[in-house]
């Protein structure tokens, strides 16, 4: 599934195909700019997003073999809610 996916599905209960796209990008849109502003991010159900970033380190060139600092990056993390995949039976 992709957001394209999201997006149809979203027609359904949604007035417009363009209504829909609009109501995804925003969604997501939210879900960036609260991690690109270090927020912990919780979608109960679903699971949550936390930004952090990584520490500087030391690699190598492969074809060269000459080190080089590899700078530090921003990244997330997702933790999966325990109930992701719980289905009606096991509740």
């Amino acid at each position: 599934m992709n957001k394209n996916d999201i997006a149809k599905s979203l027609t359904k209960i949604l007035s417009s195909k363009k209504e829909a796209d609009k109501t995804v990008d925003m969604v997501f849109g939210l879900i960036v700019q609260a991690l690109k502003n270090n927020e912990h991010v919780v979608i109960t159900g679903f699971g949550s997003f936390d930004p952090f970033v990584t520490r500087a380190k030391s690699g190598r060139n492969p074809k060269t073999g000459e080190k080089v600092l590899i700078e530090p990056k921003n990244k997330v993390r997702f933790k999966q809610s325990k109930d992701l995949f719980l289905t009606k039976e096991e509740e």
